[in-house]
Order: structure tokens, then C-alpha cells, then sequence
């Protein structure tokens, strides 16, 4: 990232904040005051199944920061579990408002994709603000018909989440599988409220997520090695 935008390594700095929450600081070298402060740069990376994601943002450090990427594979754990099984093995990380959308419909399929998409949702807010490790999901409540978060009974103000899909087709030997993702983005934004922006359509998604298979990620290797 920071060799497309032609920066040399020896002008920026890779931070990291006491719970963990990394930033790149560029070197000020002229920038003004105001310009420097606004030049921070927030990421978060993660992986899982066959999906691995990196989100970033740019502006003040203590909002960049906190940003969180969250996915979720649509799929029960262990294969061949019911989903009825594998939702209530997960029912401590959910409230029962959370029970009781996942199971408005009957439909096995949109239960599942309700609880993932909770799923990553939590997942994307606790490691925005860095407390990924032993953090009771139950103590976080997405009431996603009704747009609203809440923490400890009480509403999450100034974040911003995007919700999207992810499909994959990933060679498996000589097979060919397809694989679904729950993703979510959170983001500080210091806001009154609470906001919720759903993507449905690729173009809309296309204007700020960028797909990258591994071929495209070989051929840049020897650019990053140079």
C-alpha cells in the first residue's frame, strides 16, 4: 500500500497502540500541522477459511485506530452439524433479541446467514476497539432489522458499520468449490448515532473493496522484494 502510493520505506513508521491497534505514521517532512495530523493511517487485517481481508482508513490517529474487519463463513462447524445444532452451540455469544431474529424464519439457510452476519458483526467491533482475546460476545447486542448496537445495555454511538458479501470459487484439487462470507467493516466516526450500510450490489461494493486472487498477489511479490 504504501509503495503504490510512493512512499519510501525509510518516511513512515508502523505503530502500534498499548491494546494492540496498529497506525503508520508517515514522516511530516513539509506537511503542515494540520495536514500531518489528518495523515494517519488505520489498519486491521484478518483471515478465515479461504478469505483473507485487510481494511484500512486515513485521517486523526485516535479515530483510524479503531476500525475492525469481521468475517464469517456461512457454513455449520463440523460439517454435517444441523443448523439448528450449530446455532445453539453458539448461543452464548448472543442475546436472545439476536435468538429471536435469527429464528424468525424457518428457512435453514437465512438463519444461518443472520447469525454469521451477527457473528462478524461482533467480531469486527471487538477488534476495532482491541479486545479481541476472551471478550464475552454476549455483552454486545446487534439488532440488525432495526439498525441499533448496543454494549452492556447501552447503544454504541459514533460507529459506522458496512455490511457485505463475499463469494469465492477455490480450486480444491480437481474440484471447483464455492464458498459464501459474512464481512462487516466497523469504524469510529464520532457521530451521534449509530449507522448501518448494507451492500448489495457490485457496483456499489466496487467503489472502495478491491478483490485480489493469489496469482495477482505473485506477480506484485517481486515488486515488494525490490
Amino acid at each position: 500500500m504504501m509503495r503504490h502510493r510512493r512512499i519510501p520505506r525509510a518516511k513512515w513508521k508502523d505503530e502500534v497502540t498499548e491494546n494492540g491497534k496498529r497506525w503508520i505514521e508517515q514522516a511530516q517532512d513539509g506537511m503542515s500541522a494540520e495536514r500531518f495530523m489528518h495523515s494517519m493511517i488505520g489498519y486491521h487485517s484478518m483471515f478465515e477459511g479461504s478469505l483473507c481481508s485487510m481494511i484500512m482508513v486515513q485521517g486523526v490517529k485516535h479515530r483510524v485506530v479503531n476500525i475492525g474487519i469481521g468475517t464469517k463463513q456461512v457454513q455449520v462447524e463440523p460439517k454435517g452439524t444441523s443448523v439448528s445444532e450449530y446455532i445453539e452451540s453458539q448461543a452464548h455469544k448472543l442475546t436472545p433479541l439476536e435468538m429471536g431474529i435469527i429464528n424468525q424464519d424457518s428457512d435453514d439457510a437465512t438463519r444461518l446467514r443472520r447469525f454469521c452476519m451477527i457473528l462478524a458483526l461482533k467480531q469486527a467491533y471487538v477488534k476495532a476497539i482491541g479486545r479481541a482475546n476472551g471478550f464475552d460476545y454476549a455483552r454486545l447486542e446487534f439488532n440488525v432489522p432495526e439498525e441499533t448496537a448496543m454494549g452492556d445495555s447501552h447503544p454504541l454511538t459514533g460507529w459506522e458499520f458496512r455490511i457485505w458479501k463475499t463469494r469465492l470459487a477455490v480450486a480444491r484439487r480437481d474440484q471447483i468449490v464455492n464458498e459464501e462470507y459474512e464481512c462487516v467493516c466497523a469504524f469510529f466516526r464520532g457521530t451521534t448515532d449509530s449507522k448501518f450500510i448494507f451492500y448489495d450490489s457490485a457496483d456499489d461494493l466496487n467503489k472502495w473493496v478491491q478483490f485480489i486472487n493469489i496469482d495477482q498477489m505473485v506477480k506484485v511479490i517481486p515488486k515488494l522484494t525490490a
